[in-house]
């Protein structure tokens, strides 16, 4: 037994050596002599060096949007899947979007190695186990219209890999995030997004600049998804609801800002629209009652631009 478990501790060790993110990196070998300020700003200039990478990958995060928006169009979810910090970024982003742009919970959802405790507390051997992503998609009911997106910063999480294993088994679109290049979890995806921001500061911590680049990759993917979708209209964020007073608040400013209406004319509008931003905006841009409103919407696929326009050349 002994030396089985010296033979897979040698077989990691050796991985963990080949990967960019957990290298040592020459530019903060003396981070435990620097004072306080000289600290952060050695922590700060590693993570400038993050969206500078990000960027070189932006020809396949537009591949994944587009087969994000392609998956929403047949009814397809986006769910994400990861362990540890990975998994969290996952949770992070599709909670975040339901009040974000009033789409269902349902549509974006994120899986975590070790299930919703794992958001708070490590779950010891959970992201080694890779039947375990194969039961928590199955309970999800996972289709071939739905997109997966497996995160993880070394490429090489078995929870994950084998998570996109079965997606492509079911026909589903699997897109691999990770920040080493010559990972399995990027060999097996359809789409491979990969930011490799090198050593970090602190070797080891991949919750730093893999953290953040990940982060990033995610935000970019929903909110482009989401505006591809029609939750935009200019740079507004339209499709808001306002179920709180803060969100009231913004949505006011929103109907103002895309109508360049007054307070008391937005404020009247989303209570003749229920509350609803992206449809008070074409009240007030339209004239149009409620129902011809709604119904226009509807037509457009709840694309605001192509409603105004729409009506302008029917005028």
């Amino acid at each position: 037994m002994n030396s089985h478990l010296n033979h897979k501790q040698t077989k990691l060790i050796e991985e963990l050596q080949s990967m960019a993110s957990e290298g040592r990196n020459p530019d903060t070998m003396d981070l435990d002599l620097l004072d306080t300020t000289n600290l952060l700003k050695s922590i700060n200039k590693e993570d400038h060096k993050v969206a500078g990478v990000v960027q070189q990958a932006i020809p396949e995060i537009a591949l994944a949007v587009d087969a994000i928006v392609n998956a929403f169009g047949k009814g397809g979810r986006l769910i994400y899947v990861g362990a540890g910090t990975s998994g969290r970024l996952g949770v992070l982003d599709a909670v975040e979007c339901p009040p974000t742009f009033s789409v269902s919970p349902d549509q974006i959802i994120a899986l975590i190695a070790g299930g919703e405790s794992a958001m708070y507390k490590a779950v010891e051997g959970a992201e080694d186990d890779p039947i375990l992503a194969i039961t928590e998609l199955k309970e999800k009911h996972l289709t071939k219209d739905d997109v997966v997106v497996g995160i993880a910063a070394s490429g090489r999480t078995p929870y994950t890999i084998s998570a996109l294993k079965y997606a492509k088994e079911l026909g589903a679109k699997a897109i691999g995030v990770a920040c080493n290049g010559a990972s399995e979890l990027l060999n097996v995806a359809d789409i491979s997004i990969c930011a490799e921001v090198g050593p970090e500061a602190l070797t080891g911590s991949t919750r730093l600049k893999s953290g953040t680049a990940q982060k990033l990759i995610l935000n970019m993917l929903t909110t482009a998804s989401m505006i591809k979708t029609g939750k935009s209209y200019e740079n507004l964020m339209v499709d808001v609801y306002a179920s709180n007073e803060k969100l009231r608040a913004r949505a006011i400013r929103i109907v103002m800002q895309a109508s360049a209406c007054d307070f008391n004319t937005a404020t009247q509008a989303l209570a003749n629209a229920d509350n609803n931003a992206k449809l008070a905006i074409l009240l007030v841009l339209t004239g149009l009652p409620i129902n011809e409103a709604k119904s226009l919407l509807n037509k457009n696929d709840g694309f605001l631009r192509k409603a105004v326009e729409k009506s302008k050349h029917d005028n």
